[in-house]
C-alpha cells in the first residue's frame, strides 16, 4: 500500500513509560520500518532492538543518548531475526553484549538482503553502512539481565509464532512488556517465518504477563486496558488467515489464488494487507509439510499488490 508524503515527514517520537524506559515508535511502522525501546539506569542502558537502516539506527541510539546522557550501552536484545530490528546491531559499540535466541543468531547469519535487497520494495531502501552482526549471547527459553537493581526478563514463549525465535522484554516491576514482532498494533502481522497456529497461542501467552503498557513490534504503544481489544484483533484476522488457507486448499487454490478470492473486510483497512500472501504461503507449506519457498511467496506477494511493497525507508 502507497505511503503518504504526509506520512513519510512524521517524525519518531522517543516515549519515555517510566523512569529509564522508553519506547523507540517510527511512524508509518510498516515494511522495514519497526519500534524499538530502552532501559536505562546509572549502571547502564539496555537496548530492545537497532533499526534497519544506518540513519535510522543513528537516529534512535542518538535520542537514547540524550534521553539517558554518557551510562554505557551495556546490552541489547534483539527480539528476533528481521533486519528492520537488526540491521542496526553493528552501529552499537563493540563494547555492547548483544543477546537475543538461538534462532535469532542463525537467522542474522544467513540474512542476504542485508548484503542488497532484492527489487520487491519501492523506494528500494538503502542500508547505509551497516554489516551482519548476530547476538553473542544466546537463550533457548529464558535470561534474566540485572542493571543496578532494575531487574529485566527475556523470554521465549516455547514454539514459533512470528519466527522460531521469538523473545520479549519484560519488565516485572515496572510492568512494560516489548513484544518485538508477536504484535503489529493497527497493521497486517506478517507470519512468514513463523507460525499461523503458535501466532494464534501466543496471544494468550502475551495477556498472561498482565502488563500496564506494551510496546509492539510495530504500531502505536498501548496500555493495559486496551490490550484485550489489541489481541481480539490479531486473533480475528489469524482465525480469517486459518479459514481463507483450510478453505483454499480444500478447493485446490495456490495461496496467491486463495488471496485474491479472499474477502480482506475489517483487515482491508490494514496497512500492508498483501503480507496476507506470505502469511498463506506458511500456513500452506506448514499444512502440507512441504518446505516454505520464500522466493516463491514474495514474487506472489508483489503480484497480489500490483506491483513492489511500499515502504518508506
Amino acid at each position: 500500500m502507497a505511503t503518504s508524503g504526509a506520512d513519510t515527514a512524521r517524525e519518531p517520537v522517543l516515549h519515555e513509560l517510566g523512569a529509564g524506559v522508553f519506547g523507540w515508535v517510527q511512524p508509518d511502522g510498516t515494511w522495514w520500518v519497526n519500534n524499538a525501546g530502552a532501559i536505562s539506569t546509572p549502571e547502564g542502558t539496555l537496548i530492545v532492538d537497532t533499526c534497519a537502516t544506518e540513519a535510522r539506527t543513528r537516529r534512535f541510539l542518538a535520542a537514547v543518548r540524550e534521553a539517558t546522557g554518557d551510562v554505557p550501552l551495556r546490552y541489547a536484545v534483539n527480539t528476533h531475526l528481521h533486519g528492520d530490528h537488526t540491521h542496526g546491531n553493528s552501529l552499537l559499540p563493540e563494547s555492547t553484549v548483544l543477546i537475543g535466541h538461538e534462532e535469532t543468531r542463525k537467522g542474522i547469519l544467513a540474512d542476504f538482503i542485508i548484503d542488497g535487497c532484492p527489487p520487491l520494495w519501492e523506494p528500494l531502501p538503502d542500508w547505509g553502512a551497516v554489516t551482519r552482526r548476530p547476538p553473542e549471547v544466546t537463550l533457548t527459553s529464558e535470561l534474566a539481565v540485572t542493571l543496578g537493581d532494575r531487574r529485566i526478563e527475556l523470554r521465549h514463549p516455547g514454539y514459533a509464532a512470528h519466527t522460531p525465535g521469538d523473545v520479549v522484554v519484560w519488565l516485572p516491576e515496572e510492568r512494560v512488556l516489548f513484544t518485538g514482532d508477536l504484535l503489529f498494533h493497527g497493521l497486517t502481522p506478517m507470519l512468514g517465518m513463523g507460525s499461523v497456529t503458535g501466532a494464534l497461542r501466543s496471544l494468550d501467552w502475551i495477556a498472561s504477563f498482565e502488563p500496564d503498557r506494551v510496546v509492539p513490534g510495530h504500531g502505536p504503544i498501548c496500555d493495559g486496558a486496551a490490550l484485550p481489544d489489541v489481541l481480539a484483533a490479531h486473533e480475528r484476522y489469524y482465525r480469517f488467515l486459518l479459514e481463507v488457507g483450510t478453505d483454499g486448499m480444500k478447493d485446490g487454490l495456490s495461496p496467491l489464488e486463495a488471496a485474491q478470492r479472499a474477502d480482506l473486510g475489517e483487515f482491508a483497512a490494514w496497512a500492508d494487507a498483501e503480507r496476507l500472501v506470505f502469511n498463506l504461503h506458511k500456513f500452506y507449506a506448514d499444512t502440507t509439510g512441504e518446505p516454505f519457498d520464500l522466493a516463491q511467496a514474495a514474487l506472489d506477494t508483489v503480484t497480489f499488490n500490483g506491483g513492489p511493497m511500499s515502504t518508506s525507508v
